[in-house]
């Protein structure tokens, strides 16, 4: 089993600020133009009014948290592992030097520190999140449980939006563009087929269905029934009622109250049974 590496705990202990000096926190600054992208970035697109408003940010306060580099040392360039938006809002202002911190990476931990980092800031969206759970099942072979312990995520999470990938195209785009909620990503994937899912699709869009009113669209389509409440038990005084009755009546006996009223159902099962009953409830 691969040892754990326990980055679900937060990235604290790898992203010292700047208030601490450079000698100490191993902090250096480094060009710009040294850094390659991190090839295992999970974030497909940043939003430019963010990016804007972070290289604002930057401009009047400097970068305050370092970005996390592995050294390339046959090229002399880095390799970005953390820190996807603070260089590119770098560049924007433009910035000549950043500030890094050099650390020795895996491809494995190229993306598990690029994951981590931007689940914690609420920076992924649900199919960049699957396709960073892919690359660790796929591409590294670890089990969901093992995902779920390095991102701080529990294994039903990672499992449910792995599933996410098997929509059909138009569904993920739907879901990238804001169209549907992940909710209703997953109760289109209750369908057998991607045709039916991007059927079933189509009537959400057309009819702006919530997620409630697309899960009852799926169980139509799929032929299920929905599913009846149970009904409350009788209470202790109604129960016993019911018991009176049947010693006296030698039946079975159902008594519904209800606010006002209710009704008493005496349950007789042949003709000479019913006599028995008649005798004894018109007995003077």
């Amino acid at each position: 089993m691969t040892k754990k590496t326990g980055l679900g705990k937060g990235l604290d202990a790898l992203l010292p600020t700047m208030e601490s000096s450079l000698p100490e926190s191993g902090i250096k600054l480094i060009s710009t133009g040294d850094i390659n992208p991190n090839p295992r970035q999970p974030r497909a697109k940043i939003d430019p009014a963010e990016l804007e408003e972070l290289a604002l940010s930057i401009r009047e306060h400097g970068v305050i948290q370092p970005l996390i580099v592995t050294e390339d040392e046959s090229s002399g360039k880095y390799t970005l592992i953390a820190g996807e938006r603070r260089l590119q809002a770098a560049k924007l202002i433009p910035l000549a030097e950043i500030p890094v911190i050099v650390r020795e990476a895996s491809e494995q931990q190229l993306v598990e520190l690029a994951l981590v980092e931007n689940i914690q800031r609420a920076d992924l969206g649900p199919l960049e999140a699957a396709e960073a759970y892919r690359q660790l099942s796929e591409d590294f072979s670890l089990s969901h449980e093992e995902i779920a312990d390095r991102v701080g995520k529990n294994r039903v999470t990672i499992t449910n939006t792995l599933r996410l990938l098997k929509l059909p195209e138009d569904a993920k785009a739907a879901l990238v563009g804001g169209e549907i909620s992940e909710g209703h990503a997953r109760a289109l994937l209750a369908l057998a087929t991607s045709e039916a899912q991007s059927a079933a699709l189509r009537t959400v869009l057309k009819n702006d269905l919530n997620v409630r009113q697309t899960e009852e669209l799926v169980r139509k389509i799929g032929g299920e029934k929905p599913k009846k409440e149970a009904a409350p038990s009788p209470d202790p005084a109604t129960i016993e009622i019911e018991e009176r009755l049947r010693q006296r009546l030698r039946t079975r006996v159902t008594l519904n109250q209800k606010k006002k009223g209710g009704t008493l159902t005496i349950h007789y099962y042949s003709s000479e049974e019913l006599e028995t009953i008649l005798d004894l409830i018109l007995r003077d």
